[in-house]
Formats: C-alpha cells, structure tokens, sequence
C-alpha cells in the first residue's frame, strides 16, 4: 500500500480525513510562517537502557532478567512511576509525569534501527544518516530533511549544541553549531589532593553539612570517573554527560523564542553505556536520567507557546540486553525505546509492537527485538508535523522499510 493511502486509511479508521503534502502544508495555516513548526532531536550516544526507562514491570519476566538492577513495581520502594499498569517509567524521571498526564509525552517500544551491528560508531552513523546498513550516505537526515521543507533557508534555520558539527547535520545545507554550557562536568579545585583532604578534615564530622558534602563529592567523583573512561568516551564520541542538559535546555529554548527562523535543533548528550554498576532506582543509570529528565522538563516549561508546534525526540543508538550481566550492567542489544513530546503529541501512550521480554520473544535470545523501524518514527513525524510531502519525504529517508507504524503519534 502507498504512503499515501496507508495514512488517509489509519486516520479515516480514527473519523478524520488527514491531507497529505503541499495541500496539507496550506490547510495548516502555516504557509505564511513555514519555520513555525520546530523539531528537536535528543541524542542519547552510548545505547541508553530503555528496558530501565519504560520498564515492562508488569511482565514476570522483567524481574526475572534484572534480580538486582530492575525496577519495583509501582509503589514499591524504589518503584517504577506508574503509567498504564504494565510499563513504568523509572523515578529519576519524575519531572516528566506533568507532561505524561498532560498528554503531551509517548514512547515507542521495541523501536530502532534494522541494522543488526552492536557497535556504538556505526549504530550513530546509521541513526544519523537514516540509511542503516549503508556507510556510504555523505549527510545526515537532519540536514536533508531542513533542504527539503519549504521556505526561504537560512543559517540558522538548522542548529546543533556539542562540542563539534555532528554527523546528522552534516551536508550541503547550511548549519550552524553551538558549544554546550561550559563546565558541567570539569574537574574542580577539591580535586587537587591537599585541599581534598583538607575539605574532608572540616565536613567529616559536620552534624549539619557533613552528609551533604560527602554525597556533593560523591556524586562528582562518579561524573569524573565516567569521564576517564575510554570504553565510555570512545561511545560518546565527544558528547557531554547530561549534568549540563538542563542549562542547556533553558538556553536552546530562549534561542527558539528569540530567533524565529531556528526551526530544527540537535542536542547529543554522553554517558549512556553503563556495563557495569548500572543501578536500579538510584546509581549510574539515574544519576544520568535525572538532569536529562530535568532538562526536557525545562525545555518544555521555557519554550512556552512555542511549546505547542514543536516536537521533542529523544532517541539512542541501540539498547541494551534484558539480562543484567555479572557486573550489574548491561551490554549492547538492539530494541529500545523512543521518546515524543509535543504540544500537539498524542500522548499518555506507549505505542509500538510490543512482543514482552520472554525468552521466546527476545531477539537471539538476550535483546529486545525492534518491531518499529525508527525511520517510520521520524517520517511520521516529518509528514504530519512539519508536512513534509511524499517526494521530499522519500528524499530525506530513503529506501524506507515497507512496514509502516500502525499508530498516529500527532494530533490533528
């Protein structure tokens, strides 16, 4: 079945007629403002568990894979956040709940890329360019993607925060690329040792500040000890801890408000490939989700209005395998989760083909399978969010996978 008539059937199926290409870019009401409609891309580098993120706590199973670093039930000490009974989303992310009850946040199980490769480099590229399997693509969907909308093109139109352009705005178009929030993760002056242990004399045994120092430090040396990992520098590929995120986010938002002509944004942020130590309701794995919680939290309160036509993704390379290793962690899967936020996103939902995480269901015996090609995730969101037409959509994610999404992630 065409695009085309796979969309009109889906949305006639709900009672609604959705146009489709340039008639539906002008029943908008956006033809005079064709920046007004914004996107932004999250990138989590180094495979974030989404098993632990929206975790199927309603299944046995789930404990049964995870005896020490899965999540409790909701209610539970250390339980997961409810969210329709069976999935619950993990307590760091508590600033998200508000945009959960509002509607205005999805997540898409069992999601990603075909491409079967564990490692971190090509799963990025493959993300980043939306060609998976082929390493050949010269530029990133992102940068395709804002030479295909309409409208006159500027500089600013295409924007990324990092340390360096990144793969998925790369290309012929023009971009224009931002350095994160300076500091978020640099060593301070209690790392040098004589002031260390001269701090450490003062608050050890302090009734007031002494538990508050010792958790500050601890907390800092974990981010720094993250940082002197090559496994975990080499799948960031440069990208920051998201201890910074929230800082960030206030300052993409005001950029947003600011300039109208910025209408696609790229933000990626490290940390994600915990091997070891991963934790359950507190540790590694939450001490990274809480600032990314706090930041999209931020970013959806500073855009304001402007709230309303945007469309935040998150998304990672890969996700990691339902049986907790003997290390605590986790190694490298395949299916993970995708997240939405929007406005204008029908949400409150987990969508996706969801299979269960028992052993019959498990991709080659250990990862969640991807039953949604993450294509099919962005291209839904390009056509019906930023009304993108089939010959242009076709150009920005090509060869895509002949199954399609049998969901609607946008409202009308």
């Amino acid at each position: 079945m065409q695009r085309r008539h796979f969309l009109n059937a889906l949305a006639l199926g709900a009672g609604i007629l959705l146009p489709v290409g340039r008639s539906a870019w002008a029943l908008s009401g956006s033809a005079a403002d064709p920046t007004g409609r914004k996107l932004i891309v999250v990138m989590l580098r180094g495979a974030v568990d989404g098993l632990n993120v929206v975790a199927p706590v309603g299944d046995a199973n789930y404990a049964r894979l995870r005896p020490t670093i899965g999540l409790g039930a909701p209610g539970m000490d250390g339980g997961a956040l409810d969210l329709d009974g069976y999935f619950g989303l993990h307590p760091a992310l508590a600033d998200l709940q508000p945009l959960w009850r509002a509607h205005k946040l999805a997540f898409v199980h069992a999601s990603g890329s075909p491409d079967a490769t564990r490692s971190h480099f090509d799963a990025q590229d493959y993300m980043e360019s939306a060609t998976p399997g082929r390493k050949s693509t010269p530029d990133g969907w992102m940068n395709r993607l804002v030479a295909a909308l309409p409208g006159p093109q500027s500089p600013s139109r295409l924007l990324g925060i990092g340390p360096v352009l990144p793969r998925i705005l790369s290309g012929q178009a023009a971009a224009v690329n931002l350095p994160n929030v300076a500091g978020a993760a640099r060593a301070d002056l209690l790392d040098r040792p004589a002031v260390k242990a001269a701090f450490d004399e003062l608050y050890a045994s302090h009734p007031r500040f002494g538990r508050a120092y010792a958790d500050g430090r601890a907390a800092h040396r974990e981010v720094m000890d993250a940082l002197e990992s090559h496994e975990m520098q080499a799948a960031d590929r440069g990208a920051p801890l998201p201890n910074g995120f929230p800082d960030d986010a206030a300052r993409l938002a005001g950029l947003m408000r600011n300039d109208p002509k910025i209408q696609l944004a790229f933000v990626a942020l490290g940390g994600w490939d915990t091997h070891a130590n991963q934790g359950a309701a507190s540790g590694q794995l939450a001490n990274r989700l809480a600032p990314l919680g706090q930041g999209l939290a931020v970013l959806a309160e500073r855009l304001g209005p402007l709230f309303d036509d945007t469309v935040v993704v998150v998304m990672s390379e890969f996700g990691r395998t339902a049986h907790e290793n003997g290390n605590g962690g986790t190694d490298h899967g395949h299916g993970n989760v995708m997240w939405v936020m929007g406005g204008k996103v029908r949400g409150g939902k987990v969508y996706g083909d969801w299979e269960g995480v028992g052993d019959a269901q498990l991709n080659e015996g250990r990862d969640l399978p991807v039953t949604t090609d993450f294509r099919s995730v962005l291209a839904h969101i390009s056509e019906e969010h930023l009304m993108l037409g089939d010959k242009r959509l076709e150009r920005v994610f090509p060869a895509m996978p002949q199954k399609r999404a049998a969901f609607r992630l946008m409202g009308t």
